[in-house]
C-alpha cells in the first residue's frame, strides 16, 4: 500500500472549512499535516502565519493546497514548487495568465505537479452533458449564473479589489464548464461590465461569444441576485435541448431530468490531485481564465451605484 501523500493548506478560510478539509479528510490518499494563514488555523495541526515558515519548519511535507486569494497566489505556489512541493490551485489558478505560465514551466522543470482545478467541472452533469453535446452538435448556448454576493462572500474585500475578479470569481466556474462541455472553442466578441463606483472589480457582465463556425454563446453574470440563485447553462442542439442547473448538479435532455451520480466536486478534486502526483504529471487548463482576461481587454466599462456589504 503506497504512503500517503502529506499535504499542507495554505490559506484559511471559509472554503477551506466548507470544502477542503472534509474532502481531504474522506481521502486516505492524503494526511493533513500543517497550515499557513495569517489569521486563522485549522484545529488539531501546527498552523503558521506564512507558507515560508510553514515549508522551513515542517519539511516532510509532499504537497500544499493554496486557498489564498488570488493576487497572492504565485508567490506561495512559487514558494512551495522551489521547496519540492506538489501544487494545488484553488479556482481561479492565478491573478493573471503569464503568472500560472510561469508556475507551469517551473513544475515542468522541477518535475513536480502542478494542478488548476476547477471545482465546477467536478460537479454531476458536467461529463453527461459534454458527451450529449459530442454526439449533437451545439447551436446556441444561453448562460444565466446570477447570485448574491452578500451570502456567498460576505465582507470579504480582497473580492473587489483588481485581481480579485468581483462577479467573475463565480462567472469563471460557470466558464470553466462551458469550456468543458462544447466540442469547439470559443472567442469573446462582445462584453460590456459593470463596476459600482466605490469598487475595483464588476458587480455583473454580460458577455457575447461564439465559435470558429458562428455558433453563439451569451452570458449574463450578476452578483445582485436575491431570492432564488440561477447557475444554469442551455444549449439549443438538433437533438433537443440540453439544460444544467444548480451549477450542473442537475441535467436535462429534451425536457427530461436525467439520473446523476451524486458524487460531490471537492473529492473529486482531491481524487484527482492524488492520481496526478502519483503519476507524476501536471493538469494546467487556463481557457476560464483566459475567457475572463479576454473581458477585462475587450468590455465596455459602464459605472453603476456604489455597492456595501
Amino acid at each position: 500500500m503506497m504512503s500517503a501523500i502529506k499535504l499542507a493548506i495554505v490559506g484559511v478560510g471559509k472554503i477551506v472549512h466548507d470544502q477542503h478539509l472534509p474532502a481531504v479528510a474522506a481521502n486516505p490518499d492524503f494526511q493533513l499535516v500543517a497550515s499557513a494563514s495569517r489569521h486563522h488555523t485549522v484545529e488539531g495541526l501546527p498552523g503558521f502565519t506564512s507558507i515560508e515558515a510553514m515549508l522551513a519548519a515542517v519539511p516532510e511535507i509532499d504537497a500544499v493546497s493554496l486557498c489564498m486569494p488570488p493576487q497572492y497566489r504565485y508567490q506561495a505556489a512559487r514558494a512551495a514548487l522551489l521547496a519540492g512541493k506538489h501544487v494545488f490551485l484553488e479556482k481561479p489558478p492565478g491573478a493573471t495568465l503569464s503568472e500560472v505560465a510561469d508556475l507551469e514551466a517551473l513544475a515542468a522543470a522541477r518535475g513536480l505537479t502542478l494542478f488548476t482545478s476547477w471545482h465546477s467541472r467536478y460537479a454531476p452533469g458536467v461529463q453527461p452533458a459534454k458527451a450529449y453535446l459530442a454526439a449533437h452538435a451545439p447551436a446556441a448556448m444561453q448562460v444565466i449564473w446570477k447570485e448574491d454576493v452578500r451570502q456567498w462572500h460576505p465582507n470579504q474585500e480582497w473580492i473587489w479589489q483588481a485581481g480579485g475578479l468581483g462577479v467573475f470569481d463565480p462567472g469563471i466556474n460557470a466558464l470553466s464548464i462551458v469550456t468543458e462541455i462544447l466540442p469547439a472553442p470559443i472567442f469573446l466578441n462582445r462584453a460590456a461590465l459593470e463596476f459600482p463606483e466605490n469598487r475595483d472589480a464588476p458587480i455583473g457582465a454580460e458577455l457575447q461569444f461564439q465559435d470558429g463556425a458562428g455558433m453563439p454563446v451569451r452570458a449574463s453574470f450578476d452578483w445582485r441576485q436575491t431570492g432564488k440563485q440561477s447557475w444554469d447553462i442551455v444549449v439549443q442542439t438538433a437533438g433537443g435541448e440540453l439544460k444544467l442547473s444548480d451549477g450542473g448538479a442537475r441535467l436535462w435532455l429534451g425536457g427530461v431530468e436525467q439520473p446523476l451520480e451524486k458524487e460531490a466536486e471537492y473529492p473529486s478534486l482531491y481524487r484527482r490531485f492524488a492520481e496526478l502526483v502519483r503519476a507524476g504529471r501536471s493538469d494546467v487548463d487556463v481557457a476560464p481564465l483566459r475567457h475572463v482576461a479576454d473581458a477585462f481587454m475587450l468590455g465596455q466599462r459602464k459605472v453603476v451605484e456604489a455597492f456595501h456589504d
